[in-house]
């Protein structure tokens, strides 16, 4: 069934925006400085820091003690000289005036930019963030109730299975060796290959990814994918933690919102058959 088109309006673009190696301004050292510089750095990228020291957060000195990606300049804002080979900016301070006046130099430019606190200057959102390793999920009120967003972001973490986090980094591991076993984009090879990671995703829990090692991933390679079928934990010399063993995952997540439990449930598998379809 089509969808309703007087609902397609009034969201964003959701990306996971890759960031590695790109040089990013930000304006600002107190507290909403230092949650995007922690973000900032989980994308692995480059950063310049502009704020005088006075106003430094703990959290944003720490940062840029010990962060080797950063440059940090002890002054205010200079003006365009500021924007010259930057990639992003992003603005967290109280001055509204300055904050603006970064805005319109920036989209002179073609600069993506966000400034925190006024959604008008904003070419993205940065939402409410849940983290685990590899896993990252955003909640966003597209700039309308960020306290919101935050409520529902840790309802929702309540209901992610412990192990959601290396059990991605596994699954990621298992999949390059497969494709270093059987190489080939595209074809009967790549489609096989997917079919066969959904099967084990499917088939193992979220805390049986998480157990595999080397040694059971080759045994795995070995006796699953060589016969085509999906061995059991057991079968490749792994053992179920007591702690969750034979409980599904509804419980392992506890009894808080099923509904939001379903939702993850269903966006962790989208997103794995997603990983495995990618060609490169």
């Amino acid at each position: 069934m089509p969808p309703d088109l007087s609902t397609l309006h009034g969201g964003s673009l959701l990306l996971a925006w890759q960031l590695k190696d790109k040089h990013v301004l930000i304006v600002g050292g107190g507290d909403v400085a230092s949650g995007r510089i922690e973000s900032v750095l989980v994308a692995d990228a480059r950063i310049t820091l502009i704020a005088p020291r006075a106003c430094l957060h703990p959290l944003t000195q720490y940062f840029v003690d010990n962060s080797d990606r950063i440059t940090y300049h002890d002054r205010l804002f200079a003006g365009p000289q500021d924007l010259e080979g930057v990639d992003m900016v992003l603005t967290a301070i109280d001055d509204v005036e300055t904050s603006r006046h970064i805005c319109a130099l920036c989209r002179e430019r073609r600069i993506p930019v966000n400034v925190a606190d006024i959604p008008p200057s904003c070419d993205f959102y940065f939402g409410s963030q849940i983290r685990s390793g590899p896993l990252q999920v955003m909640i966003s009120t597209n700039g309308r109730s960020p306290k919101l967003a935050n409520i529902i972001r840790r309802r929702i973490e309540e209901c992610i299975p412990e192990h959601a986090g290396e059990a991605i980094e596994k699954v990621g591991e298992l999949r390059t060796k497969l494709k270093e076993r059987a190489p080939g984009v595209g074809g009967e090879v790549g489609r096989r290959r997917m079919r066969w990671m959904v099967d084990v995703c499917s088939s193992w829990d979220m805390e049986e990814l998480a157990l595999l090692d080397d040694k059971m991933m080759k045994r795995l390679l070995d006796e699953g994918w060589e016969k085509n079928q999906v061995p059991k934990l057991e079968d490749v010399g792994g053992k179920t933690r007591k702690s969750t063993a034979g409980r599904p995952l509804e419980e392992q997540a506890g009894p808080l919102l099923p509904t939001a439990l379903g939702f993850i449930a269903g966006a962790a598998c989208t997103a794995l058959i997603l990983l495995f379809k990618q060609r490169s």
